[in-house]
C-alpha cells in the first residue's frame, strides 16, 4: 500500500511552508532492539549529528513504498522483505503548522552491525529502547520508538491509513537560521566556481560559488575570510570584501531558515586550488554570460540579482 502525499484538508498548513513528505524504516531484530542511524554532525542537513531511522524523501512521482525500498538500498544496500506501513509522522512547527509528513514502515532485521555496509551517515547501531536515554536521538524518531513500545502492531485510523503520531518541533528552531557567505569572485567577466563531489550530500556534481557556514563566535566577513583560504587558497582582507546581496532561504531539506551572504571582493592574492578534495574537485572560472547547466540554484538566482544590483531576494517562502 503506497501512501497518499500530505493532505492539506486534515493537517495543520500554512501556504508559506511547504512541507516535505519522506519514509523511514523502523527495522527490529529478534533481540527486540532497533536499528539507528547517526546522521553527519557538520553538515547543514535535517537531525544533523542525532540518531534517526533509516529513510529519505519521497523524489518527483514516487510513492512512499518505492521510496522505502530505495532509500534502504541506498543507505544499506539491502531489501527488507516484510516492510508494512506502521504509522504516519507529522511533525509541527511550534505554531501548529505542518511541516514535515513521514511514513514509517515497520520491518524485521537480523544482521549483525558489521555485516551491514553504510553508504550514507556516520554509523549504525543496534539499541535497546532503555539505550536511548545516553544518546542524542532525534525528537521524532523517539516518538515512533515510544510508540512501537506501547503499540507494537501497526495502527489504522477508520479510512485504512496508518494512525498518526504528531510531534512538535523544539521551540529553540523558530528563530533561528543559519548563515552560510559565499564568495563572488569575478575576473575578465569571469566568476569563481567549484564543481562539488560527486558524493557530495548537498547539489553533488554542481558549481557553486565558495561558500561556507560561519562557526559559533564567528562573523560573516571573518567566515568568508576563512572558507576562501581553507578551501581554494585564497588571501582575503575582511576590509577588502564588501556584501554584494543577501539571500532569505526556506530550504526544503531543513525546517531552519537559512540567510545567504554574497560578499564580492576588491583584491586577492593567490590562484585557485583543491584543498577540500572530499567537497571541490576542481575550480574553473566561468563567463558570468555562459554559466554552467548544473549550478546551485539559489547561487543561480544571486549572482542574478547582483548582477540588476538587487540588494535582497528570496527563495521557498511561497
Amino acid at each position: 500500500m503506497s501512501l497518499p502525499p500530505t493532505d492539506t484538508a486534515t493537517a495543520p498548513f500554512h501556504a508559506n511552508v511547504r512541507p516535505r513528505n519522506g519514509t523511514a524504516a523502523l527495522l527490529v531484530n529478534d533481540a527486540g532492539e532497533y536499528l539507528l542511524h547517526l546522521r553527519v554532525a557538520n553538515k547543514p542537513i535535517w537531525r544533523a549529528g542525532h540518531w534517526c531511522l533509516l529513510g529519505g524523501r519521497l523524489e518527483s512521482g514516487e510513492g512512499s513504498d518505492d521510496c522505502i525500498r530505495r532509500e534502504l538500498q541506498e543507505e544499506i544496500g539491502l531489501v527488507v522483505e516484510d516492510l508494512l506501513p506502521f504509522r504516519t509522522r507529522d511533525t509541527l512547527d511550534t505554531n501548529g503548522v505542518l511541516i514535515n509528513r513521514v511514513h514509517v514502515y515497520l520491518g524485521t532485521l537480523n544482521r549483525a552491525v558489521h555485516e551491514i555496509e553504510l553508504c550514507e551517515g556516520i554509523q549504525l547501531r543496534w539499541t535497546h529502547i532503555e539505550e536511548t536515554a545516553e544518546m542524542t536521538m532525534d525528537p521524532s524518531t523517539m516518538s515512533i520508538l515510544d510508540e512501537h513500545q506501547r503499540h507494537p502492531q501497526p495502527l489504522f485510523d477508520d479510512a485504512g491509513l496508518p494512525a498518526v503520531v504528531q510531534v512538535t518541533e523544539p521551540a529553540e528552531h523558530r528563530d533561528s537560521s543559519i548563515v552560510g557567505a559565499h564568495l563572488v569572485l569575478v575576473r575578465d567577466a569571469a566568476v569563481l566556481l567549484g564543481q562539488r563531489h560527486p558524493n557530495s550530500a548537498f547539489a553533488p556534481g554542481a558549481w557553486h560559488l565558495p561558500a561556507g557556514h560561519r562557526e559559533p563566535g564567528e562573523s560573516a566577513l571573518s567566515c568568508m575570510v576563512r572558507e576562501s583560504a581553507e578551501e581554494a587558497g585564497l588571501t582575503i582582507a575582511a576590509t577588502d570584501l564588501q556584501l554584494a546581496h543577501t539571500l532569505d532561504l526556506l530550504d526544503p531539506d531543513s525546517p531552519i531558515p537559512r540567510v545567504q551572504m554574497f560578499f564580492t571582493a576588491s583584491r586577492w592574492s593567490g590562484e585557485p586550488r583543491v584543498l577540500e578534495p572530499e567537497r571541490c574537485t576542481q575550480w574553473r572560472w566561468w563567463p558570468l554570460d555562459a554559466l554552467p547547466e548544473r549550478l546551485v540554484e539559489y547561487t543561480r538566482v544571486a549572482l542574478r540579482a547582483i548582477a540588476d544590483n538587487e540588494p535582497y531576494s528570496a527563495m521557498g517562502w511561497n
